[in-house]
């Protein structure tokens, strides 16, 4: 594995799962595998589980981490050719990168969209700067559109909770917000969960449709209450507009999930990335009760970014 960046097949990531379930119960199984090599967090947006989970996976593998805040601590980045540098920014990409990935063995990039420049954040451009000019592997930790390590945590937590030979109803629905949020989970999620080869519907009103790139083979239901009957698992997650590019259209309360809307899916497990408002995309009555896999989520991030590490250094 050269990157780790967004799901590849389903080889790989059947492969990134079992290692993942592994490391979970054995953490330090593979302590010396990372001794005398780096890996540099580079976080250009707030963390909160990513930056500690993949702090801990390192450690776990012998590796020495080091995060830098680049939004608070770093120079502000010029990402653009051929710029004359009068204005705001201090260093350019090219020369940060290349800087960084000669102190690193792994580098691994966090980097939000703008949600204002739609093609920009197609192109996943700031991220794809620091592969360009690093020269090392690099990893997401989550991109203007995708959030694969998050994924890989989900699909270990489904595959924790699913009976063997059982093909699971997953439904990824929209939930209110007070901010525009990015789209990355979402559009990871549905990317994976296709992938993983599970039974997909994705529900949301009408204007909130995903990236159909990633969507493709998912079943899109726009009444709530209908893609929810039967389901094994549900996924809480908000996402602003995709064609009416970042724009909020909805904040109905009726979306936020609640035990009535599961009368018809009773055994469902509700599943959540963190950080979540309380009472506004989920209620407390569903994250504090039994349905909840979100602290399990959690802790499956260690393990996922352990197994995407171990990978990595199986290269190097």
């Amino acid at each position: 594995m050269k990157h780790f960046t967004q799901f590849e097949n389903r080889q790989t990531a059947d492969s990134l799962i079992d290692l993942a379930l592994a490391y979970k119960a054995n953490p330090r199984m593979h302590a010396s595998k990372g001794i005398g090599k780096r890996i540099g967090c580079i976080f250009l947006n707030p963390s909160l589980r990513t930056r500690a989970s993949t702090q801990i996976a390192a450690l776990q593998l012998g590796m020495e981490p080091i995060v830098m805040n680049m939004d608070k601590e770093g120079w502000a980045l010029e990402m653009r050719e051929g710029v004359t540098m009068n204005k705001g920014t201090v260093e350019h990409i090219k020369d940060a990168a290349g800087v960084l990935g000669s102190y690193f063995d792994i580098l691994a990039i966090r980097a939000f969209p703008t949600l204002t420049n739609k093609q920009e954040d197609l192109e996943d451009f700031v991220f794809n700067q620091f592969i360009k000019y690093s020269g090392i592997p690099v990893i997401s930790l989550e991109s203007a559109i995708r959030h694969p390590l998050q994924s890989l945590a989900d699909m270990i937590s489904i595959r924790e909770n699913t009976a063997e030979s059982k093909k699971p109803k997953v439904v990824l629905t929209w939930a209110p917000h007070i901010k525009a949020i990015p789209h990355a989970v979402a559009n990871s999620f549905s990317e994976w969960a296709l992938g993983c080869g599970y039974d997909l519907t994705i529900t949301h009103p009408t204007g909130y449709e995903l990236d159909p790139k990633f969507t493709h083979g998912a079943n899109i239901e726009h009444d709530q209450q209908a893609a929810l009957e039967g389901a094994d698992f549900v996924y809480v997650k908000n996402w602003s507009a995709f064609n009416d590019y970042g724009k909020i259209l909805s904040t109905d309360p009726a979306w936020m999930l609640t035990e009535k809307h599961l009368k018809h899916a009773k055994k469902a497990k509700v599943m959540h990335c963190l950080p979540v408002r309380r009472n506004l995309e989920l209620s407390d009555e569903i994250l504090d009760g039994p349905r909840s896999l979100v602290q399990q989520q959690a802790q499956n991030r260690i393990f996922a970014a352990q197994a995407v590490i171990s990978s990595i250094l199986d290269g190097i």
